[in-house]
C-alpha cells in the first residue's frame, strides 16, 4: 500500500482541505466516509462535504456516554444540512458483560481498563461503520497532542485496511474557529464552556487556561497515551 499512499500525496500536492476531500469524492465515489465525533473540526469536514456531494456519507459512534449538548448538535446538525448522521452503537451484550464485571465506571480503576472499555464502546462498532469503505475522513490535527504530531494527510490505516484522510491536519485551532464562525457552522456549546476536546461524559473534563487541547480527556493518565485506539493504535 505505500505505493498507492505515495501516489495520492502526490497527485494531491498542494490542494487544500476542500480540494482533497473533492478529489477523494470523485476518485473513490460512494466508498468515502466521515467519522465524526461533531467535534469542530468534524463540523467543519461535515460542511465541507455536503457542499461537495449533500448525499455524503458522515457517521458517528454513540458509546451511550454522551454529554445531552452533543446529542442536541447531531440533531441541529441533521437539520441544518438536510442529513442523515449514520449512528453506530455498541454491542449491548458485551456492553452488559463488562459492567457486570468490573463496574459501570471501570475506565477509572486502570489503563487496561479503559481501554477495554473504550474497546467495546468506540472500536468495534467503528470497525462495524468502516465495512464497506475505501477512504476514511478524520478531523484529527497535529497540533491536537503529542500522539498525533507526526501523523500525515493521507496515511493507510492497517487495523482497518483503509486509507485515511486528514483534511484538517496541518490547520491550527484558530483556523478551525474561524471557519466555523465565518460559515455559521452549529458547534457544541460545551466548547464555550472550557471544553475543546469532547468525548465521553465521564471521562472529559473542562481545561484551565494554558492547559493543553487534549487536557480534559482521561486526565488521570499520562498524556503520551490518552488516546482511545480509533486514531492511534496501542
Amino acid at each position: 500500500m505505500t505505493t498507492l499512499i505515495e501516489s495520492l500525496r502526490e497527485a494531491t500536492a498542494g490542494m487544500n482541505a476542500q480540494q482533497v476531500l473533492a478529489y477523494f469524492m470523485q476518485k473513490y465515489r460512494g466508498q468515502v466516509a466521515l467519522s465524526s465525533s461533531l467535534s469542530y473540526e468534524d463540523q467543519t469536514i461535515t460542511q465541507m462535504m455536503v457542499q461537495i456531494d449533500p448525499c455524503a456519507r458522515i457517521f458517528t459512534l454513540d458509546t451511550g456516554r454522551m454529554f445531552p449538548e452533543t446529542y442536541e448538535l447531531l440533531d441541529k446538525t441533521c437539520m441544518k444540512y438536510k442529513i442523515k448522521i449514520e449512528v453506530y452503537f455498541p454491542d449491548y451484550n458485551k456492553v452488559q458483560e463488562m459492567v457486570r464485571q468490573h463496574g459501570i465506571n471501570l475506565f477509572y480503576e486502570s489503563v487496561e481498563l479503559r481501554h477495554k472499555c473504550c474497546e467495546i464502546r468506540k472500536i468495534e462498532p467503528l470497525k462495524r461503520a468502516l465495512k464497506d469503505v475505501s477512504v476514511w475522513v478524520s478531523g484529527l490535527r497535529r497540533e491536537q497532542s503529542p500522539t498525533r504530531k507526526d501523523m500525515q494527510m493521507i496515511e493507510w490505516d492497517e487495523s482497518d485496511s483503509v486509507i485515511k484522510l486528514n483534511p484538517l491536519i496541518d490547520w491550527t485551532e484558530d483556523m478551525v474557529k474561524d471557519y466555523v464562525k465565518a460559515n455559521h457552522i452549529p458547534y457544541n456549546k460545551l466548547h464555550d464552556k472550557g471544553f475543546p476536546s469532547i468525548g465521553c461524559q465521564p471521562c472529559t473534563r473542562a481545561v484551565a487556561p494554558g492547559e493543553s487541547i487534549r487536557a480534559g480527556r482521561w486526565w488521570w493518565e499520562d498524556p503520551d497515551h490518552r488516546e482511545c485506539g480509533l486514531h492511534v493504535k496501542r
